[in-house]
């Protein structure tokens, strides 16, 4: 997480995966011991109805209007 700039420290990673903020593919990930393979790396991701993760979006502006509304 701290790699792929989802977090800026550790203990802030582990707190986003335990309160359910990120998914590896289609499953919600709440295991900080969970393993990601370097194949998963590119599939690590917010769930779509995490406020933090609409937030970070938002102001990359990479926020799409139609993902926004569901």
């Amino acid at each position: 997480m701290v790699k792929l700039k989802f977090a800026e420290h550790l203990k802030e990673a582990v707190t986003y995966i335990e309160q359910g903020h990120i998914r590896v593919g289609p499953e919600t990930v709440t295991d900080p011991a969970f393993l990601v393979t370097r194949n998963m790396e590119d599939f690590v991701t917010w769930v779509d109805t995490s406020k933090i993760g609409r937030k970070v979006l938002e102001y990359n502006e990479k926020l799409d209007d139609y993902d926004a509304m569901n």
